[in-house]
C-alpha cells in the first residue's frame, strides 16, 4: 500500500491493497489511466519507493526491506527496469549505453556476447557505434530495453516501453519482450496504454484508484509477488 497526501490534505491512494503474483516466464500487463498508480506500483517493486505497508517478494526475498546499497545492487543484477525517461549517457555509443550495467561491473566481454545480439534483434544493428544523442526517441527507448535485459534479470519491469514507438516497431518490441520472457524464464510486469500489448500478455489487469480489477492471478510457483 502506498498513499500520498495531496495539497489541501486529500489522501491519494496510489496503490491500495494490491495483491499480485507473476510467475517465471509470464508476462502480465496492467492498464490504467494516467494517475491511476501504475508507475508507483512499479517503483515499489523496483525498491525505489518504500511501501506504507505490505511486502514485495522477488526470488523469495522481500525487496521492500532492502537498505540503499542492497536496493541498488538488486536493480543492477536481479531486475531490469524500462522507464519512460530516456536517460542515455551523452557521448557514449549505443553499445556502451545498452551495456552500462555490465560495464559498471567490469564485464566488457559480456557486452559484446549478450548485449550486441539484443540490439540487433531490436533493429539497432546499424547503430551500435552511434552516440545516444544521434538517435530518435524510439531508438533510444530500444537501447534502454536492451540495457534492462543486459544483466539477464529474473524480473523485468516495463513502464510504457512502446510509448515512443510507431505501431510496427511496437509490435516488434512486444514480440521480442515476449520471446525473451519465455526463453529466459523472466517474470515481466508491463504497464501500458498500448492496446497491442493485450495480445502478448498472459494476463491483463486494470489499475483504477490504486486497485487491480478483473481476473485473479493464476496458480503457480511465483518468482515475483507483491502485496502492497
Amino acid at each position: 500500500m502506498k498513499h500520498y497526501r495531496a495539497t489541501g490534505g486529500e489522501v491519494v491512494r496510489a496503490v491500495d491493497g494490491v495483491s499480485l503474483t507473476v510467475d517465471a516466464g509470464e508476462l502480465v500487463a496492467i492498464y490504467g489511466p494516467s494517475g491511476s498508480g501504475k508507475s508507483t506500483l512499479l517503483m515499489l517493486i523496483a525498491a525505489m519507493l518504500p511501501p506504507d505497508s505490505g511486502t514485495i517478494t522477488v526470488d523469495g526475498r522481500d525487496v521492500s526491506r532492502l537498505n540503499r546499497n542492497e536496493a541498488a545492487d538488486y536493480r543492477r543484477t536481479g531486475m531490469g527496469f524500462v522507464r519512460q525517461a530516456l536517460d542515455l549517457q551523452p557521448g557514449l555509443s549505443v553499445l556502451d549505453n545498452a551495456g552500462l550495467k555490465l560495464l559498471d561491473r567490469g564485464r566488457v566481454r559480456d557486452v559484446h556476447e549478450h548485449v550486441e545480439p539484443l540490439l540487433v534483434r531490436l533493429g539497432l544493428g546499424e547503430r551500435l557505434h552511434h552516440r545516444g544523442e544521434q538517435l530518435s526517441m524510439g531508438e533510444r527507448q530500444r537501447v534502454l530495453i536492451a540495457r534492462a535485459l543486459s544483466s539477464e534479470p529474473s524480473l523485468l519491469l516495463a513502464d510504457e516501453p512502446t510509448g515512443s514507438l510507431d505501431r510496427h516497431r511496437s509490435r516488434d518490441v512486444l514480440q521480442l519482450l515476449t520471446e525473451v520472457c519465455r526463453e529466459r524464464d523472466v517474470a515481466m510486469l508491463l504497464v501500458t496504454h498500448d492496446p497491442q500489448a493485450a495480445g502478448y500478455a498472459d494476463r491483463v489487469y486494470s489499475l483504477v484508484d490504486g486497485q487491480l480489477c478483473d481476473s485473479e492471478p493464476d496458480e503457480g510457483t511465483p518468482i515475483t509477488s507483491a502485496n502492497v
